[in-house]
C-alpha cells in the first residue's frame, strides 16, 4: 500500500493512499462469491449463479463495498503506523475503484497541533475575595418572606393590583367567528405578562360578578400575531384572593425550623458566604483557563471548536426545556447563537488541549476508584444507581468525555495546588 501524508495547515492533513490492485481484486471476489450464495437469478438454482454475471449484475453494489470494506482498514492502518490521531472521523474523497485496478482515495483530517503550555509550575493568579453585598442577607430574607406568602379571600371590596382573580373566560378575535372558553384561569392583577388595559378591566370586579370588554394589541406588541390586532373577552369572577406576606420574625424563623429569627438571619449569611466563597474559587479556576488558553497561538482543529459549540448549544436548549420552553417554538436565531459562542468555544477548546497536555506530561490518570465516585455521585444526584448512570454513558459512548473531563479536572487541581495564589 502506497502512503503520502501531505501537511495542509498545522492541523488540518491530507492522507493519499493506494492499495494495490492485487488486494482489490481478492476483495472483489470474496465479495461476488457472498453475493452469489445469495443471489436469486432466474435460470439459476441458488448459489450455483456463476461469478461472471454475479460481478456484472452488481457490478456497482460490489464495489460499493469493496471500497467501504478496504478504505477504513486502510486509513487505519496508515494512521497508527504514523502514529497520528485524528480528532474526528476522516472525510473520505476522490475514490476510484474498479475490477484489475488500484484503489486510490485521498482521506482528509485534522490533528492536534504539538501544545507547548509554558512554565506552569508556578503560575501566577489572583483570588478573588469572598465578599457579601451590605443588603445580601436582607433581599434573601425578603426572598423567603415572599415565597411564604398566602392567599386569602377577599370578601369586602373589589379585585386590586396585586391579588389574584380566578376567572372563567371567554376570548374571541376580531373578525372571527370563533371563541375560545377557559375555565378556573387565574390571573394576577399587575403582572406584566397580562394584555394590555386587562388589568384596567379587572379592578374593583368582585367574586360573582361578570364583565365583557375588548383589548386592543399595540402594533408593536412583541407576539406578532396579535400585534395590531383587538380581542373580545368575556368573564365570569369565581373568587379574589389577595396576598399575604408573613412577618418577618420569631414566628417565621420557627415555620422554617429556626429557634429565632437571629439564628434564621445568621444560617442566610454564612450560606450566603459559603455561596460567594465558592463563587471566587470558580473565578479563580475561570482565570487559569483563561491564562491557559492564551497560551496557544496557533490554530486549533475545527471539528473540536465545532464540537464544543455543539455541546453549548445543546445546553441552552437544555436550559430552555427546564423552563418548560419548547427550544424548537423559540424565535431564536441557533446560527447567530452559535457565531456569538464561537470565541467562547475557541478559548475553551484552548484550555483543554493545554490541561490535556500538562495530564500528559504530568502522568495523570483517572483510576477505576475516581471513575466509581464519580459515577456514584452523579447518581446520587440523579436518583438513579451507578450501574444505570455507567450503563447510559457507555451506550451513548459518553464514558470516554467523562473520564477526559476527570482528566482535566485533575491537571486544573495540579496547576493551582503549585500556582502562586494572591488575595486580593
Amino acid at each position: 500500500m502506497k502512503t503520502e501524508f501531505v501537511d495542509v495547515s498545522e492541523t488540518q492533513k491530507r492522507l493519499v493512499v493506494e492499495i494495490p490492485s492485487t488486494v482489490v481484486d481478492a476483495e472483489i471476489e470474496r465479495v461476488a462469491q457472498t453475493y452469489s450464495r445469495a443471489a436469486r437469478i432466474p435460470g439459476f438454482r441458488p448459489g450455483k449463479v456463476p461469478a461472471k454475471l454475479v460481478k456484472q449484475r452488481f457490478r456497482q453494489q460490489i464495489l460499493h463495498d469493496v471500497a467501504h470494506g478496504l478504505i477504513p482498514r486502510a486509513v487505519d492502518d496508515a494512521l497508527r503506523e504514523r502514529g497520528v490521531e485524528p480528532v474526528d472521523t476522516p472525510d473520505v474523497r476522490d475514490v476510484v475503484v474498479d475490477e484489475g485496478q488500484p484503489l486510490k482515495f485521498t482521506a482528509w483530517f485534522e490533528t492536534v497541533p504539538p501544545i507547548d503550555p509554558g512554565e506552569y509550575t508556578s503560575m501566577a493568579l489572583r483570588r478573588p475575595p469572598a465578599v457579601l453585598e451590605a443588603n445580601a442577607v436582607a433581599q434573601a430574607l425578603t426572598q423567603m418572606q415572599n415565597r411564604m406568602a398566602r392567599y386569602e379571600p377577599v370578601e369586602d371590596r373589589g379585585a386590586q393590583i396585586g391579588d389574584t382573580v380566578t376567572v372563567d373566560l371567554e376570548r374571541r378575535a376580531e373578525g372571527s367567528g370563533e371563541s375560545d372558553r377557559h375555565e378556573g384561569v387565574n390571573v394576577e392583577v399587575g403582572a406584566p405578562a397580562n394584555p394590555p388595559g386587562f388589568d384596567e378591566a379587572l379592578l374593583d370586579l368582585t367574586s360573582g360578578a361578570s364583565k365583557q370588554f375588548t383589548v386592543r394589541y399595540p402594533d408593536d406588541h412583541t407576539i406578532k400575531e396579535l400585534a395590531g390586532t383587538s380581542v373580545a373577552y368575556a368573564v365570569r369572577v369565581k373568587t379574589v384572593r389577595r396576598r399575604v406576606v408573613p412577618s418577618l420574625d420569631d414566628e417565621l424563623a420557627k415555620d422554617l425550623e429556626f429557634d429565632s429569627l437571629d439564628a434564621l438571619r445568621e444560617r442566610v449569611r454564612q450560606d450566603l458566604l459559603r455561596e460567594a466563597e465558592l463563587e471566587a474559587e470558580r473565578q479563580l479556576r475561570r482565570d487559569l483557563l483563561r491564562t491557559l488558553s492564551g497560551r496557544v497561538r496557533m490554530e486549533v482543529p475545527a471539528a473540536l471548536v465545532e464540537r464544543e459549540l455543539d455541546r453549548r448549544t445543546e445546553e441552552f436548549a437544555g436550559r430552555l426545556a427546564e423552563q418548560q420552553i419548547d427550544p424548537r417554538q423559540t424565535n431564536v436565531d441557533w446560527g447567530q447563537l452559535r457565531e456569538g459562542l464561537r470565541e467562547t468555544a475557541q478559548e475553551s477548546v484552548k484550555s483543554a488541549l493545554v490541561l490535556d497536555e500538562v495530564a500528559r506530561r504530568e502522568g495523570l490518570v483517572v483510576s477505576d476508584a475516581d471513575l466509581d465516585r464519580e459515577l456514584a455521585s452523579y447518581a446520587k444526584r440523579a436518583g438513579r444507581t451507578s450501574a444505570a448512570v455507567r450503563a447510559g454513558l457507555e451506550k451513548e459512548g459518553g464514558m470516554g468525555r467523562l473520564q477526559a473531563g476527570m482528566k482535566r479536572e485533575k491537571a486544573v487541581d495540579f496547576l493551582l495546588s503549585h500556582a502562586r495564589i494572591e488575595r486580593e
